[in-house]
């Protein structure tokens, strides 16, 4: 694949889906024939961080890491400002970051349902937007959010995590029709049930969810990390308001 920016912002950067996106970003160069430097966010668990910048450093990546909380405005803001004074701009974002809480609905208080738009919704709108004002004065950038298969289809005890990754898949269209007047792109990926630690379940309920589930299987983070390095690159130049699913056939 081929990719015309040089730089990319992974949030959430330090475990699961996260981990596995700024893994593979590092492998790949841009045009000017070096690597692609990946900025790994994350909020704590800076042994995480740390290991996983070692391990690209190894590989011969390029990589730097950010601490800051999506869900502060001011942080998410200054976090951007400090890549773009560093790398003189910014090419890609991949708003990762997130959150569940689940709990059935009528046990749900408000403060849980926000608590999770928050974080999952509002988040990923401070970074688009931050990301547009960037990216149009250099007419190039592309950005990928990270929704999930709850936005399509709605899981039991979920009404928090589907209304805010619903949300997004909306909210990114809205984003693809402003940020393509500066060839800036905005698409989504849903994935299906992933084998992280954020997916933790039970052996029965397991077995219930493979039962629906065409390919029979849990999908790998790495699986996900394709996706994101495909509407990423030059590849999908053509490709903006799109969401793609990552789910085994789950939901088609």
């Amino acid at each position: 694949m081929e990719f015309s920016g040089e730089s990319v912002l992974v949030t959430g950067a330090n475990r699961g889906i996260g981990r596995a996106i700024a893994l593979l970003l590092a492998g790949y160069s841009h045009k000017g024939g070096q690597r692609l430097k990946v900025w790994i966010n994350y909020r704590n668990r800076h042994e995480e961080a740390d290991a996983l910048k070692v391990e690209i450093e190894k590989l011969g990546g390029r990589v730097a890491l950010i601490k800051f909380d999506v869900t502060s405005e001011e942080q998410f803001v200054e976090g951007i400002k400090t890549i773009v004074a560093s790398d003189g701009g910014l090419s890609y974002l991949v708003n990762n970051a997130g959150i569940v809480l689940d709990k059935l609905a009528v046990r749900m208080k408000t403060e849980e349902f926000r608590h999770v738009l928050e974080t999952n919704l509002t988040s990923v709108f401070v970074g688009c937007r931050e990301a547009l004002k960037v990216m149009s004065k250099q007419r190039f950038g592309s950005v990928v959010n990270i929704a999930s298969v709850i936005a399509e289809r709605g899981n039991m005890g979920q009404t928090n995590y589907a209304a805010s990754k619903g949300g997004m898949v909306a909210m990114s269209k809205s984003f693809a029709y402003e940020g393509a007047l500066r060839n800036v792109r905005f698409n989504c990926i849903t994935p299906g049930f992933i084998d992280t630690d954020m997916t933790a379940l039970g052996e029965d309920v397991k077995e219930s969810y493979l039962k629906n589930i065409p390919l029979a299987r849990l999908g790998q983070p790495a699986e996900v990390a394709g996706a994101v390095a495909f509407l990423l690159s030059d590849l999908s130049s053509y490709i903006t308001g799109e969401t793609l699913k990552v789910n085994g056939g789950l939901y088609m």
